[in-house]
């Protein structure tokens, strides 16, 4: 979570450690007389209709499809996050947009595929710390080793992979367990139900590959693979040197120079499992709508659209931007838009919230309530205290910046899918869709406009 100027390591580290954090509410009042006159100003409300006539609600729905059931999930570093990099380039190309590609490194990975003998896949993720497989994997035997204790595995648990529940000790003492009983390989199975596969910290380096899998998946495995003797292939491998990528569209004003930035900005990438079509094809889509309505209206400041990868991971994408940013354009800077999960249609989300790091109204913020009220945007809108996102990261150089993300109000709570397999188009309302890409739209040009 993502949530001057910090280097990514840094900044993943601390984002990890404070992803978790809840914040109260903040309500600050936006200026009251500046307000007012946006809402009774026929030349401004007539500005605001030239962005929201184009905002082509069916053409967001269809980029979002695009990246999250065409493509897939995006994970960090693979070739699903690849493949929508080179759509939005190309999408703003033909656009007309100066366009920059940021390549950067990330932390090497681990990743994995577990398929039984009948060929069925089995979603599986892969600890930090798990020993990789020979390139073809393993396939083996499965050894039922119950809760992962001492006394649980026998003499039969040798050279097998243990299928071990979650519970009652650590995933580090399963693991060491299973090894110190001859397995050559460990999967672990949640306890509860959830819609993806357990993610264990087994607490450093393991002397084989581990594996956690759902609860589902484990029952699944335990009646359908164990009890008839069949077999499990799972394969590990460790990527290393692997990259991520920005992208940065940029129109600048006809005439003139040194003028102030306005960045809006969504990220690429999504968790492992998960289409990610809220988290955050919504956001991108979006921004990519946005990218279209404003590529020929007269400007009077420099407008950047920046794509970024990595998100997920620590908003390495977003802190490599920023740090790549020179002093005088930090200092030109008026303004970051951010927009991740932007369209669920959970119906508890009904509310848009305005998250800032300090909890503070500042120029983005203002300029979206006023535009709310010009515009009669329906959803309530949140001023709220909260990181999580890649705003986070222009804070930090001293930008001001929101993040526009549905919650539910009074609990601030996310859509259920959040980050699980269930994150797909099915979840996703074009309305909203259409709502974020009327107002951050329409707050957009209220600032850029010449």
């Amino acid at each position: 979570m993502k949530r001057g100027k910090k280097r990514s390591a840094i900044l993943l580290s601390t984002m990890l450690v404070t992803s978790g954090l809840y914040f109260s509410p903040v309500n600050l009042p936006i200026k009251a007389a500046a307000a007012a006159q946006d809402v009774t100003n026929p030349s401004i409300k007539a500005f605001d209709q030239k962005v929201i006539a184009r905002v082509n609600a069916e053409r967001i729905y269809q980029d979002l499809y695009y990246l999250s059931e065409t493509i897939g999930p995006r994970v960090t570093g693979t070739e699903g996050e690849q493949q929508a990099v080179e759509f939005i380039k190309n999408r703003l190309l033909s656009l007309g947009y100066e366009v920059e590609t940021q390549e950067f490194s990330i932390p090497d990975k681990t990743i994995g595929h577990l398929h039984t003998s009948d060929n069925n896949e089995v979603m599986v993720n892969i600890p930090a710390g798990s020993a990789a497989t020979p390139n073809e994997g393993i396939t083996s035997l499965l050894f039922d080793a119950k809760l992962g204790k001492a006394a649980d595995f026998t003499a039969d648990a040798k050279g097998r992979i243990a299928l071990i529940s979650r519970g009652e000790i650590t995933f580090k003492e399963k693991v060491d367990n299973a090894v110190a009983a001859g397995a050559i390989g460990v999967l672990i199975y949640d306890n509860i139900s959830q819609p993806g596969p357990l993610n264990p910290s087994i607490g450093g380096e393991a002397a084989v590959p581990v594996g956690g899998i759902s609860k589902a998946s484990g029952e699944a495995l335990l009646k359908d693979v164990v009890t008839q003797g069949k077999t499990v292939t799972m394969n590990v491998q460790r990527l290393k040197n692997a990259k991520s990528q920005n992208i940065i569209a940029t129109r600048k004003p006809n005439q003139g120079a040194n003028h102030d930035i306005v960045h809006v900005s969504a990220h690429i990438d999504s968790v492992p499992f998960a289409p990610g079509a809220n988290d955050n094809a919504s956001g991108t889509a979006v921004a990519l709508e946005l990218a279209n309505v404003l590529k020929s209206y007269p400007i009077d400041k420099e407008l950047r659209f920046v794509f970024v990868g990595a998100e997920e991971i620590g908003l390495v994408g977003s802190a490599h931007y920023v740090s790549k940013l020179s002093q005088d354009e930090v200092s030109r800077s008026l303004a970051n838009f951010n927009m991740d999960m932007v369209g669920t249609g959970w119906d508890n989300a009904t509310a848009i919230y305005l998250n800032t790091v300090d909890g503070k109204a500042n120029i983005v913020s203002e300029t979206a309530k006023a535009t709310a009220n010009r515009i009669g945007t329906s959803s309530e809108l949140v001023l709220y205290q909260r990181g999580s996102s890649d705003h986070v990261s222009f804070h930090d150089a001293g930008i001001p910046a929101v993040n526009f993300i549905r919650r539910e109000p009074g609990t601030a709570n996310l859509e259920p899918y959040y980050h699980t397999p269930n994150d797909k188009i099915e979840h996703v309302s074009i309305e909203r869709l259409k709502e974020a890409g009327d107002l951050v739209g329409a707050s957009l040009y209220s600032l850029i406009r010449k």
